[in-house]
């Protein structure tokens, strides 16, 4: 009869003394006799559970000390009741030793083996401390790859800011160029100087939510990468707790099933933290996102500040009020050229049949605007205003049928 049938025999056993009543003492005191006298196994918590199915981690061990307690107190009175020959009680004792050695050699085979598992559990808790190390590094990458991103963002913003000099500096000129004509038009200047000043006042207000939105965008780079590194300092001061206890785990393998299942809770919190922390930096590159969304609106801005920088928009709007009544001569509109063309809008509806709505197109670098529905063109400038002054002038053309 082999291992296996032997067990399955113990176990047909065990079944039927529970049957017949007895209690867990018993079927571990029996269990425990099988294994060591019949099979020469000595008796684990493991295996005398294994073969009873009952009882608690704290009842079993207690069961195999009194199994123990009554081996010794059955070789005490076998070699010490009576009167025997010594030849006799010689022979016993060497039977004593040996099967005391016997003995030990199982139990020191058992513990090896139960050595050898904890071993391999420990070597599996390292396993997973550096994959967890691994993720963290990941984790260090990603918060890097999202720093570059905010500086190469600071660095376009810098740039959009000498591109705006530049355009400054750009409108200053043409101002210079285009004072002989504000000198004719000083009379009319009066009408238009609170509307002047409200469209400085407007300006300024753009250049201040630019500057604010500057500060406010560095700011908070400043506080997300912080944030970020936070959380990486707080991941490190929790993972350097669960090493040590990791270390203490090694010097526990006598008790490594309690110890196990500790370190895996701990690990579980700890694979927890990480994700709490990876979660936390994930809003923060979220919120990094945002932040490159609003400088994309600004560049925006920057680009139609950048088209009606060439003149004052003042005097852009004064240019455009005079095409408007058609006080410009042609020369006048050849002098001023494309400068007035960021404030340049198309009219509303068209001055001869005025239900079409005008279309602007650009051929070769001159423009002209047309009306869709009765096809009254104003043919081609070299200018938006000049296109729109001839458009809303008398003497427009007209596209033959």
């Amino acid at each position: 009869m082999n291992l296996d049938d032997e067990r399955r025999a113990i176990r047909d056993e065990l079944d039927a003394m529970r049957t017949a009543g007895a209690r867990r003492q018993e079927l571990s005191l029996h269990a425990c006799k099988r294994l060591f006298f019949d099979l020469g196994i000595r008796p684990s918590m493991a295996a005398v559970r294994d073969l009873t199915q009952t009882g608690s981690a704290s009842d079993i061990p207690k069961d195999i000390d009194h199994f123990w307690e009554r081996i010794r107190d059955v070789s005490r009175v076998k070699v010490g009741a009576g009167a025997i020959p010594k030849a006799l009680e010689e022979c016993a004792g060497e039977l004593l030793g040996a099967l005391f050695e016997e003995a030990v050699a199982q139990a020191r085979t058992t513990l090896d083996a139960e050595r050898d598992e904890a071993r391999a559990q420990i070597i599996a808790a390292e396993q997973r401390a550096r994959d967890a190390e691994i993720r963290r590094d990941a984790s260090e990458d990603a918060i890097k790859r999202s720093e570059l991103r905010a500086d190469t963002a600071w660095e376009r913003v810098r740039a959009l800011e000498t591109e705006l000099s530049s355009v400054n500096t750009q409108g200053t000129v043409h101002h210079e160029g285009l004072q002989t004509t504000a000198r004719r038009l000083e009379n009319e200047n009066e009408a238009l100087r609170q509307r002047l000043d409200s469209e400085q006042a407007t300006n300024a207000t753009l250049r201040d939510r630019i500057d604010a939105l500057h500060v406010e965008l560095r700011q908070s780079t400043e506080h997300y990468a912080q944030q970020i590194k936070d959380a990486v300092a707080e991941a490190e001061r929790r993972v350097k707790p669960m090493l040590v206890e990791l270390d203490s785990l090694r010097s526990m393998a006598a008790t490594y099933q309690s110890g196990v299942r500790d370190a895996s809770r701990k690990e579980f919190e700890f694979i927890q933290q990480i994700a709490a922390a990876k979660a936390r930096g994930d809003r923060l590159d979220a919120q990094l996102r945002e932040q490159s969304d609003e400088v994309d609106t600004l560049t925006r801005e920057l680009s139609t500040l950048r088209g009606q920088q060439g003149i004052d928009p003042a005097i852009g709007g004064l240019l455009c009020s005079l095409v408007e009544a058609g006080r410009l001569t042609g020369d006048e509109l050849r002098a001023i050229g494309t400068a007035a063309d960021g404030h340049v809008s198309l009219p509303l509806h068209c001055p001869k049949c005025d239900e079409g709505e005008p279309e602007l197109s650009q051929i070769d670098h001159r423009f002209e605007v047309q009306c869709p529905e009765c096809e009254h063109s104003s043919g081609l400038g070299a200018s938006r205003l000049e296109a729109v002054s001839r458009f809303l002038s008398n003497d427009s053309l007209s596209t033959p049928a």
